[in-house]
This record gives structure tokens, sequence and C-alpha cells, in this order.
């Protein structure tokens, strides 16, 4: 990497900028609030480069800032908390919360829509696993370092989540009487 691409603490430039949709994405699954996923966003790029020179070049930047952006939220929810502010982690029923890029036509676009808004009904832990390996592509492995958690309860929770959802996407719409 040139030194050009490098932000004068040594992050890479282009690799913080690319992160950031990412960031946006996880930081809306976190708090189910644009406004505040927006703000979880700044503040995980500012502390990021306050402890810059924690960072190691050669490891995953992108790992990194989601350990900070999950910290950051932790940390966030238990001020809340004790604050006694009744903090929602649940995504509007519509899905606008997340922000997931589509290159399909309407029928696939409308279909992933169901299957977010579905998600938003899944347990805010199960939720968070199945984003950051079915959206984010990340290894089990990062995941569990990056949630604090062991492997096997990645692992657990990944394969609820996806049960969960099958059983979800497979029910009938409520509402509709079979036709004779």
């Amino acid at each position: 990497m040139t030194r050009d691409a490098e932000t004068p603490a040594g992050l890479p430039h282009p690799d913080l900028v690319a992160a950031i949709p990412r960031l946006r994405r996880y930081a809306r699954v976190l708090t189910g609030d644009p406004a505040r996923a927006d703000d979880l966003v700044q503040d995980t790029l500012a502390r990021a480069w306050e402890k810059r020179r924690l960072w190691q070049a050669g490891t995953d930047l992108r790992a990194w800032l989601f350990t900070i952006m999950h910290n950051l939220h932790v940390n966030q929810l238990a001020l809340f908390r004790r604050e006694a502010v009744n903090v929602s982690l649940d995504s509007d029923a519509g899905g606008g919360a997340w922000q997931i890029p589509v290159r399909a036509n309407q029928v696939d676009r409308v279909e992933l829509l169901e299957v977010v808004r579905e998600m938003g009904r899944l347990p805010p832990e199960q939720r968070e696993v199945l984003l950051l390996a079915a959206v984010e592509e990340m290894r089990y492995e990062e995941i569990a370092t990056l949630l604090s958690v062991p492997v096997g309860t990645v692992m657990s929770r990944l394969s609820r989540a996806r049960e969960k959802l099958k059983k979800i996407v497979a029910e009938p719409p409520t509402g509709l009487r079979a036709v004779k």
C-alpha cells in the first residue's frame, strides 16, 4: 500500500471509506433508528481515529471498526439503562432501518424486503449474528471476537435465527382465508 492511500496515522483510507456503508447497516441493526445509527457510526469513526495507533497494519480494519461499534453500542445501552431510558433494538415494522443494496428486478426486491422485515421479528442477538454472517460475510471466528462470545454461541444463534426465519417465512400471511 502506498503512503498516499493511508491517512497520516496509517489507517488505510480506501478501506476506511469502504467500511462506512457496512458500518451504517450494522448500526441500523443495532439501534433500529436511522438517526441513532448515524450517530453511532460517527462515534465509531471518532473513536477509531482517537485509537488509530492501536490498529495493526495487516489486520482486518472492518472487523476492528465493527468491534469498536459493538463496544460503543453496548456502553451506550448500559448508560441508557442506568438512566432508566427504554431503548428499542427492534427495527420499525416497515423495515426502514435496514439498507441492503439490491440490484435485482422488482419481484426480487419485494421478496428481499419481506425477508428483511421478518428479520426484524428475530431476537436482537440472533438478528445481529445473522446480519454479520449473511450480509457482512464475516466468519464465525470474527463474529465471536466482535461480540466477545464463544464460536459455539455464534453458531447456535445463527442456527436458531435461520430456523426461526424459515418458519416465519413459511407462515401463511395473516388475514387470508383458504379459497375453496
